[in-house]
């Protein structure tokens, strides 16, 4: 499908072959007709974009403090690998379209194929072709409104909101400054309000044409004397001022202050520095009000992307029933949107749009998109001769599912690295990632995840896509016999788990035999390896301790949702994998404890105790609340008399008979060798580095780590042995 994107490096905008996104549970895919450039906020982050990298730093100092913080853990090197992932991609541009939808997924009962839709949302209500939509951001269209002018909803709902907002009614004098296109929308909602307008902006060009959409009076906002033609026209000053404005600096605030009335309220629905001076402000009494968006859902993952609506007895107006408003009001002729559907252009020639609205200063351009038929995208220039080599060769053919953060900076490049591999197919959900991670490291094709599962020229596949959609993948792969890595962690309930065992069990006799690895990486650290030759041959059991300075995650985080599993789950289970690893036998059972929640953890500052079969202890303190400046990881183990400790895999200390042995090294996960090592077992048909057993185990006893926490009691997930029995050296 065709998509507009911009180069997050150079900025440059171009029209791109993409795969289609992939069709979700709790959404639709929407075929679109026409999305809308928005002048103000699209153009202003283009501005951003287009700025040098130190212009973007500097504009993003809370970035770059992120960025040196995990410098400080992780080290340059790989902070500057991080840095350059994100740099290295292509990213959707728009938030404002009109479709039909062409398929509901799971949980979806208000939409149907073929319904006009109006939908709304960065990151999915994108220039592109087609695109997926959770139901709570997209609107039906009334048939009396057509799709050209139901492309703008999002942005008559940013408008309505702030109108909102104003609390403005019948007779009071609204001020709107900045005549943009969410300023003459206001101007237009107010006059069907029943309210006088006065337009204000920079631009004398808008201001005129303010007049043409209702503005009773129309005013420069840098002429002298517009406050006391405000007052003139206002008698006591406007009851109401919106700024609708972008500006860096706080002077529309400062306008807005001054021609308002005594304990007048000001809204603020455009990107203006707050900096107004308090004189200003308190001689008046005046009320400041910030607008959020579309309106009450905004930035709410549980209401935008798992489709929660908030019952409309306590909250009249969501950003969802905005949008409905909107159109009401253009079905009923109230919204002239004639002045913003002059001008469009095809999806093909989607970077000279952004151009012409910059150099013409209209309101917006409409980008059309031709019904067609979308056929799957074809290999890269040399892909197929690449892959043809590749499999004569005996070399083998990776796949991946996913191509987040995680995978551009850690996985795609450590396969890159690994001898006898050759990148086959990439695939994501939204079908854009995957088209950057192809350009970036060489993928031979960027697919949809169900093509991908089908292709005959894939050899494994790794699955790096969000947490909860790890099961699905794995059951899916494990069916078409292909050899499978899965991120961790392999399912995110015991249902998904046991789909997992199922899938696993019915490939049992098949050739090839099932392969199924899960990137538990820490054990493959060159650290781990020599703890576990330091307590080799061992005759005792071990006392292992885990601290975690895992750091906060709000709640609205992804991790910490549906889509995520939360953080036990998540990322909890890489240390019972470490501790299981390092003892080398079975666990007995679990028991944890955690804070609680209280308004700012999400039940993430966790103690929890594993015991083993031949009688071990393992603690694990995963922590939320710490600080940053406290290394993230430390591992110490106690038995015969002995010591060992690793911090953050950079350092290892080894004590015994009175004296410690220190070494440090550049931080070492054990990704590189984790993928090695797996990479070597799939093409020779071996087994999986970590039994699937093991794996499953690990799984069982990081989710009896929640049912401890919920149930407060001891979880036992096998009875240990009558007579204990030490690994030897060779088992451990």
């Amino acid at each position: 499908m065709r998509a507009i994107l911009e180069d997050v490096r150079s900025g440059e905008v171009s029209s791109e072959e993409v795969p289609q996104p992939e069709l979700r549970p709790g959404g639709i895919l929407v075929r679109t007709a026409f999305s809308a450039i928005s002048a103000g906020t699209e153009l202003a982050h283009r501005g951003q974009v287009e700025k040098s990298l130190l212009g973007k730093a500097l504009a993003r100092p809370d970035l770059v403090r992120q960025v040196v913080d995990f410098a400080r853990t992780a080290g340059i090197r790989a902070a500057y690998q991080r840095v350059q992932s994100r740099l290295d991609m292509l990213a959707p541009l728009g938030y404002s379209c009109s479709g039909t939808v062409i398929a509901a997924g799971q949980g979806v009962k208000e939409f149907h194929p073929g319904d006009r839709v109006a939908c709304a949302g960065a990151g999915y209500a994108s220039h592109c072709e087609v695109n997926f939509i959770p139901k709570n951001l997209a609107v039906k269209v009334p048939q009396a409104v057509a799709l050209e002018s139901a492309s703008l909803s999002a942005i008559g709902a940013i408008a309505l909101q702030g109108f909102r907002q104003s609390q403005a009614v019948l007779g009071e004098v609204v001020a709107v400054i900045g005549a943009g296109l969410v300023g003459v929308l206001t101007i237009q909602l107010a006059k069907a309000a029943g309210c006088r307008v006065i337009a204000i902006d920079r631009d004398m060009q808008r201001v005129e044409r303010a007049r043409e959409f209702g503005a009773d009076l129309a005013l420069g906002s840098g002429d002298r004397d517009t406050p006391s033609r405000v007052k003139e026209f206002a008698r006591y000053g406007s009851d109401v001022a919106i700024v609708a404005a972008a500006s860096a600096s706080s002077e529309p605030v400062e306008l807005a202050a001054t021609i308002s009335r005594d304990r007048g309220r000001i809204v603020v629905v455009g990107a203006v520095d707050l900096g107004v001076s308090r004189q200003a402000m308190y001689v008046k009494e005046l009320s400041l009000v910030l607008s959020r968006s579309y309106g009450p859902g905004r930035y709410d993952a549980q209401f935008e992307e798992e489709g929660h609506d908030y019952p409309i007895g306590y909250v009249r107006w969501t950003e969802k029933r905005n949008m409905e408003a909107f159109l009401d009001l253009l079905t009923s002729g109230a919204i002239n949107m004639s002045p913003f559907l002059e001008r469009r252009c095809p999806v093909e020639q989607g970077g000279a749009a952004y151009q012409e609205l910059k150099s013409t200063g209209a309101y917006t351009v409409l980008l059309e998109y031709p019904g067609r038929v979308l056929i799957p995208m074809p290999m890269g220039t040399g892909a197929a001769a690449r892959a043809a080599r590749a499999h004569s060769a005996g070399e083998l053919r990776v796949s991946c599912i996913g191509a987040g953060s995680f995978a551009r900076a850690v996985t795609f490049p450590a396969l890159r690295k690994t001898r006898g591999v050759v990148l086959q197919s990439v695939a994501t959900a939204s079908g854009i990632a995957s088209e950057s991670a192809r350009r970036l490291f060489g993928f031979s094709r960027a697919v949809a995840p169900t093509d991908l599962l089908q292709d005959k020229d894939t050899d494994a596949i790794f699955v790096l896509s969000r947490h909860d959609s790890h099961a699905q993948y794995v059951v899916a792969a494990l069916s078409g016999h292909k050899p499978v890595l899965v991120e961790k962690p392999l399912a995110v309930n015991r249902e998904q788990l046991e789909e997992i065992r199922k899938a696993y069990q019915a490939a049992q006799g098949a050739d090839p035999a099932p392969f199924l690895m899960v990137g538990y990486n820490r054990r493959f650290a060159r650290f781990t390896e020599k703890l576990r030759e330091f307590f080799a041959g061992r005759q005792e059991p071990m006392v292992v301790s885990i601290r975690v300075n895992a750091g906060y995650i709000p709640h609205d985080h992804w991790v910490q949702n549906g889509s995520g599993g939360g953080r036990i789950v998540g990322e909890l289970c890489h240390f019972v994998d470490w501790a299981r690893c390092l003892v080398g036998c079975g666990i007995s059972s679990v028991a944890a404890n955690a804070l609680p929640d209280g308004a700012r953890y999400n039940r993430d500052n966790v103690v929890a105790t594993l015991t083993f079969q031949d009688g071990s202890i393992a603690t694990i303190s995963y922590l939320a609340n710490g600080d940053r400046a406290v290394p993230k990881e430390q591992f110490e183990v106690f038995c015969e008399g002995k010591v060992g400790r690793v911090t953050d895999f950079c350092t290892l200390e080894l004590a015994r008979g009175g004296k410690t042995r220190r070494t440090r090294s550049g931080q070492d996960k054990g990704h590189q060798r984790e993928i090695e090592l797996t990479v070597d077992a799939m093409r020779r048909g071996g087994c999986s580095p970590i039994p699937f057993e093991e794996l499953v185990e690990v799984s069982e006893a990081t989710l009896a780590i929640e049912e401890a926490i919920s149930s407060g009691r001891l979880i036992v997930l096998r009875p240990p042995p009558a007579s204990t029995v030490l690994p030897t050296a060779e088992e451990s």
